[in-house]
């Protein structure tokens, strides 16, 4: 079993919302061998540095999230992609502490599963982040501004479909502009759209 990290530790003192399944949850990550760390304020487990799994506590459910669950089997089919875009991420949600005991065996055997596609070296194809298509608000603001074309570049992969993503939501060509526009500031700090 690995070490409980302190920081995490503080994050679950003040945990109200789901409280006892993602308490479970962690009980098993731990039991799995996987490194314990707070990140995007969330409980983060890694394998020598590589993200595996992470906690959530969403309105109704307890959530346990795999970074690369797209190359795991999921024989039980209990994982889902967390949003209609997600191409490498899956989760697992609960709506009790009986449901995660009942399924925690097979919570276990995903946890052993996710670690050894991360021992193995195994990568998600991301197909869909090669084909990327800007809306054409972007590019023709890319087009008038070298320096905010060059920032938009530099962000990584999934930040800029992150952005085209957001931008590409607005049904109107004048909230996508305006989108664009106030997301200028973090693209040119490097951020993505949900960073700080």
């Amino acid at each position: 079993m690995s070490q409980k990290n302190p920081k995490v530790e503080a994050h679950f003192e003040k945990a109200k919302s789901r409280k006892a399944e993602r308490l479970r949850l962690r009980e098993l990550a731990l039991e799995s061998g996987l490194d314990e760390e707070l990140k995007w304020g969330k409980p983060c487990y890694c394998y020598e540095k590589a993200n595996v799994a992470i906690l959530y506590a969403l309105k109704d459910n307890a959530a346990i999230g795999f970074f690369k669950g797209s190359l795991m089997k999921d024989p039980n089919k209990l994982m889902m992609a967390p949003g209609e875009n997600s191409q490498a991420a899956r989760w697992m949600k609960f709506s009790s502490l009986a449901e995660v005991e009942e399924k925690a065996p097979v919570i276990s055997a995903y946890l052993d599963e996710a670690i050894a596609i991360e021992k193995a070296g195994l990568k998600v194809d991301f197909k869909a982040k090669g084909e990327l298509v800007l809306v054409d608000e972007l590019q023709d603001m890319m087009a008038a501004d070298d320096a905010f074309r060059d920032a938009f570049e530099a962000l990584t992969p999934g930040r800029k479909r992150g952005y085209n993503l957001f931008f590409a939501g607005a049904k109107q060509s004048a909230t996508r502009i305006s989108r664009i526009e106030k997301s200028k500031p973090k693209i040119f700090d490097g951020k993505g759209l949900h960073d700080r």
